[in-house]
């Protein structure tokens, strides 16, 4: 039965999940007038592609792509390299226009890049003239948040992450890892509405990584923000993820998109214990599969 339910919950690109009413003979069925309108993705994609123009001739990096994104929701998006992920966030983020699409926030055209959306990347791109409270402060003086409220920010940013003791250090006096908490802390000092993190544990040792894996866990618990994450570890998407997306091999498209219940048995533990668990297994496999497929196709 346990199968049969997961299997249930798997929708395809042309059928991404919504709000759904469950329906009982005890209650009988909603009417359509009884029942509310879905709510309005926090983030959207409608259409999204993009074709780059090269000396040797076009290179299409996306197919069409319709990805909503609910508010609260941490989105995982996975598979094979080069299947256009980083472009497809960039394009989220408004750092790059789509060839054809259009990106939209709470219903409305998103425009420009901003402190609505902001991007932590692989790389950790901290400012070496700044300490670390003042790498974390750089957006709010940017946008010209008074000193006191920075200074709160900034304060809350270094408890939060775990960087108090940290605060007058210079970013070649950190370790990868405390350099990307650097990353992540000035990225949510500016409260954006939606946090987009492109492979941001990719360049780190896997001891660091299993480290900072947690702490994001414990950030959506405590702050409930809207993410969309791409990411090469499956075992990370299964373990972060409310959903996995899994794109195809150039062009990419959305191959399949998962939900993963917040009520599953493993939800809490640390990663090591719960990649160990039945059911997390059978996440990791299947969506592992359908990456094997399109390597092998490509």
């Amino acid at each position: 039965m346990a199968r049969v339910r997961r299997e249930a919950r798997i929708v395809t690109r042309d059928a991404a999940p919504t709000p759904h009413i469950a329906h009982s003979a005890a209650v009988g069925a909603v009417s359509p007038r009884d029942a509310s309108p879905a709510p309005v993705p926090k983030l959207e994609l409608r259409g999204i592609a993009k074709t780059f123009r090269t000396d040797h001739g076009d290179v299409e990096a996306l197919a069409p792509c319709d990805l909503a994104v609910r508010e609260g929701e941490l989105v995982m998006v996975v598979g094979p390299s080069g299947c256009g992920k980083s472009t497809l966030m960039s394009i989220a983020a408004g750092l790059e226009a789509p060839t054809s699409g259009e990106v939209r926030v709470d219903g409305r055209p998103a425009g420009p890049a901003g402190p609505q959306r902001t991007v932590v990347f692989q790389r950790f791109a901290l400012f070496p003239s700044e300490t670390v409270e003042g790498n974390i402060a750089f957006g709010l003086t940017v946008a010209g948040v008074a000193r006191a409220e920075r200074e709160a920010r900034v304060a809350e940013q270094l408890e939060l992450m775990g960087l108090a003791r940290f605060r007058r250090a210079w970013p070649h006096e950190l370790s990868g890892g405390m350099q990307q908490r650097v990353a992540i802390a000035r990225a949510l000092a500016v409260r954006p509405e939606i946090l987009l993190m492109d492979e941001p544990f990719g360049a780190l040792d896997a001891q660091t990584r299993t480290v900072l894996q947690g702490e994001i866990s414990r950030l959506r618990r405590v702050m409930n923000y809207t993410v969309l994450f791409i990411t090469h570890s499956v075992e990370e998407a299964v373990y972060l993820g409310d959903r996995v997306v899994v794109m195809s091999s150039r062009p990419g498209r959305i191959r399949r998109d998962i939900a993963i219940p917040h009520d599953e048995p493993w939800r809490g533990l640390e990663i090591e214990d719960a990649s160990m668990r039945e059911e997390f297994i059978r996440y990791k496999r299947e969506i592992w599969e359908l990456i094997r497929t399109e390597i092998v196709r490509e």
